[in-house]
């Protein structure tokens, strides 16, 4: 059995026994699936490997998709994307992975390669516990609002991003503009467990006007990134760092200046989200994303 030592009240887990430098079996890929789904985040420290080894063992999670919709890939890993810390790339926002696509990833796999001697911890939180915490009449408003989530979103917009370096990202990154209703409330199909389906690729609510829905969305994310449902993460050189994007958010703290920070990431496909009454997500604008994505339901 995998010995695991909890790291948070309410999310996250540390893996003590495994080297993903090796192959990973069947009924240990299985335990780690399990354990996924219970802690939401697992960590796995002083890891060894490149990005052959990462790919081989994020796909014992499921299906991969591609790096992402429309940034490029590290060159000859078509399943690995470079995550650095220049000024374009900065995920300084509370979100979950790709939502913006009809089937966001379900799981998503991070390792460290540079990290500064200070700074570029990682923020997680419990989208799970955050939506049992709404009190009932709130609970009640969330489980029927539906939100847009598009990759032209307000954050690259702000004055204190701007710079020609997040204009040119920005370019690479809508260069194909995608936009999906999601349920606000969508349930983890490998628990059952609903969860708050937000985060920072939500521009606006269905039905609601801007002014309504920033107010709600505010609302309901403030219940998110409540210290108690969250976990911080300080990277070290050989961590791994694997979520499930289908109940969690994250937040990459941008507070180690010009440092350099790189990481690598391969993500799970996952299925196409579905509300408590089973209702799926829709498209609004774009495709299927089928060149990144095979939806698994």
């Amino acid at each position: 059995m995998t010995t695991i030592r909890r790291i948070g009240g309410r999310i996250g887990a540390e893996v003590l026994d495994v080297d993903l430098s090796q192959p990973i079996g069947e009924e240990l890929s299985r335990d780690l699936d399990s354990l996924l789904v219970e802690h939401k985040v697992l960590v796995f420290r002083g890891q060894e490997l490149d990005d052959d080894a990462h790919v081989r063992f994020a796909s014992t999670l499921g299906p991969l998709t591609t790096a992402h919709p429309t940034v490029p890939s590290v060159e000859g890993q078509s399943n690995v994307l470079q995550v650095a810390g220049g000024e374009g790339a900065r995920a300084n926002t509370w979100h979950t992975d790709v939502t913006f696509v009809i089937a966001p990833p379900k799981a998503t796999v991070l390792r460290s390669l540079v990290i500064p001697p200070y700074g570029g911890d990682t923020l997680f939180a419990n989208t799970a516990t955050a939506y049992t915490d709404l009190p009932e009449h709130l609970r009640a408003l969330a489980d029927r609002l539906w939100a847009v989530h598009s990759n032209e979103y307000d954050y690259a917009e702000h004055p204190q991003f701007h710079s020609a370096e997040v204009d040119e990202y920005q370019k690479v990154f809508t260069s194909t503009r995608y936009s999906t209703a999601h349920p606000v409330v969508r349930v983890n199909p490998d628990s059952g467990v609903p969860n708050l389906f937000i985060g920072g690729f939500t521009n606006g609510l269905v039905g609601l006007s801007r002014t309504e829905s920033r107010d709600l969305l505010r609302l309901l994310q403030a219940y998110v990134t409540r210290p108690e449902n969250t976990l911080r993460h300080s990277w070290k050189v050989g961590d791994v760092v694997v979520w499930d994007n289908r109940s969690t958010q994250h937040y990459a703290v941008d507070d180690y200046g010009t440092l350099d920070r790189r990481l690598h990431r391969v993500t799970v496909s996952g299925d196409v989200p579905y509300s408590l009454d089973g209702t799926k997500s829709y498209i609004i604008e774009g495709d299927e994303a089928a060149h990144y994505t095979a939806p698994q339901s």
